[in-house]
């Protein structure tokens, strides 16, 4: 049976297999064993400790992928403390959010962060800015054993109609998500090798070293994702399995085609918004099954292609079915279930989902209504219990990967002294999904490059907007809200008539 703690899982991997390597840091060479990985862990602890961590205390992360990233968050949950991981894109606005709202009292950061995050605590109540160099253990850790429901993260994801929300996730979360990839599809065990190319200050490296740790398998971590490298490091390091997000599958396959594409020992790659009309060609080039999935920072892993469906849906948007520990309904507005086949929104509830979010009990209130987590994506359920994506209502906007949050993006454009109104949108791109149009009025004339560099001082580069168009006046509604859908209507090619940042031209 699964541990039912990161900390079960630590001690569980480093009794079983000591000596095997669980992680393998691409860019530096480093190595570490089950062993390693709880001695360091245990010491980290020790030093969290001899500076007043303990259990409830919110400790903010800002670290590249290196192993000290993953070894504070298990240290961290040995002490009953609690990760913030803070993106290494971010900037003053968007990092004082995350900081401030979290509470976090202390911040373990990488050398190159440590002035941002100087600017930042005055306004937080950060007590210090440490380096990894200055944690030094002070003997044993205290003697504490976590129960499977003691958060371990507050988790921030974009929000889609303010600013990022903290997702409070338990042991429990991780557990049970490590627990469903080992004893389900795709049954991961000790012969395996993972790979996983985000930063870890998103949620899928996390759950990727819980998954190495419930199952024995060694984690190769890349320093990010570079298409024109990926498979030959998945052929470099023997890796067997892995997941990737649904923009990296488009640009693995504008990479030129190579002899060597499919010699690797890739079993099965499970992705999720994997593009219908790729899906096949995906197959076809690299010679292994990819299964969809779907799962949220705030639920983790929900739903799942298994292989006595792969053939049949290959390419039809079918995302799978309920793993183990979820049930899923497709609900009308009221929240009543919708009949087989039509389209609904997507509610989740089961074993290991978020408790919710962080000092915003309305918000949590609104998305457990009825005692379902709403999703708030559209989606139908066939007469085999099959679930397929159909949409989201979410005013958020994808780009390459990131969740970005049109709210957040107007909010740091408004404070701007020539910004009077801004309203921003989605606008579909073939490469990275979709890109982000900014739609302002401004009391002077100002060049949009201005506004670009003024947005990329405040936010992460990833939520700058590539088109800029300057109007009088917004359409708003009778709620004085912006009323997005006339600007949506207002053209067939949301780009005409926009200035390009990227292309530095009117288009």
């Amino acid at each position: 049976m699964t541990p039912q703690t990161l900390t079960g899982l630590v001690r569980e991997a480093a009794r079983r297999w000591p000596d095997r390597t669980a992680w393998v840091f691409d860019e530096t060479g480093q190595r570490l064993t089950f062993a390693e990985v709880r001695r360091r862990s245990e010491e980290l602890a020790s030093a969290l400790a001899a500076l007043g961590a303990g259990p409830g205390d919110r400790v903010a992360v800002m670290l590249r992928n290196q192993p000290e990233f993953p070894l504070l968050w298990l240290a961290l949950a040995r002490l009953g403390a609690v990760l913030v991981p803070v993106n290494t894109g971010y900037q003053e606005l968007d990092g004082a959010h995350v900081l401030g709202h979290s509470g976090a009292r202390f911040a373990v950061a990488a050398a190159e962060f440590t002035g941002l995050l100087g600017r930042i605590a005055p306004q937080t109540e950060l007590e210090r800015v440490l380096t990894v160099d200055e944690l030094t253990p002070a003997g044993e850790a205290p003697a504490f054993e976590p129960a499977p429901e003691l958060p371990t993260n507050i988790q921030y994801t974009s929000g889609t109609t303010g600013a990022p929300k903290g997702c409070v996730l338990p042991h429990r979360y991780w557990t049970a998500l490590a627990g469903d990839l080992t004893a389900e599809f795709p049954h991961l065990t000790d012969r395996d090798v993972l790979l996983t190319a985000q930063p870890f200050h998103y949620i899928d490296p996390q759950w990727n070293v819980a998954a190495g740790l419930a199952s024995g398998a060694t984690l190769v971590v890349l320093d990010r994702f570079h298409p024109s490298t990926f498979w030959a490091k998945v052929r470099e390091h023997g890796v067997t399995w892995f997941y990737c997000l649904g923009l990296m599958p488009n640009l693995l396959l504008r990479m030129p085609e190579s002899a060597d594409d499919r010699r690797h020992r890739v079993r099965a790659i499970t992705a999720s918004a994997i593009p219908r009309e790729l899906h096949a060609e995906l197959e076809r080039r690299w010679g292994v099954p990819w299964f969809e999935a779907f799962g949220m920072t705030e639920t983790g892993g929900d739903i799942r292609m298994y292989p006595g469906d792969h053939d049949e849906l290959v390419g039809s948007g079918c995302i799978g079915r309920p793993s183990a520990n979820r049930e899923v309904m497709i609900a009308d507005e009221s929240g009543a279930p919708v009949p087989r086949g039509q389209t609904g929104e997507l509610l989740i509830r089961g074993i290991g989902l978020m408790h919710g979010y962080h000092a915003d009990p309305e918000a949590t209130a609104r998305a457990f209504r009825g005692g379902w987590f709403h999703t708030g994506d559209l989606a139908r359920m066939d007469t085999e219990g099959r679930v397929f994506y159909v949409g989201r209502t979410k005013d958020m906007i994808r780009r390459s990967g990131e969740n970005v949050s049109a709210d957040e993006v107007e909010r740091a454009l408004l404070l701007h002294p020539a910004v009077r109104a801004a309203a921003v949108l989605a606008v579909p791109d073939e490469v990275r999904g979709e890109e982000i149009k900014a739609y302002v009025v401004c009391d002077d004339d100002v060049p949009p490059r201005e506004l670009a560099e003024f947005c990329a001082s405040k936010l992460a580069y990833f939520k700058v907007p590539r088109y800029w168009a300057f109007v009088e006046s917004l359409p708003m509604t009778p709620s004085e809200r912006v009323a997005k859908g006339e600007l949506r209507r207002a053209g067939a090619d949301l780009r005409d008539g926009a200035y390009d940042r990227v292309e530095d031209r009117w288009r």
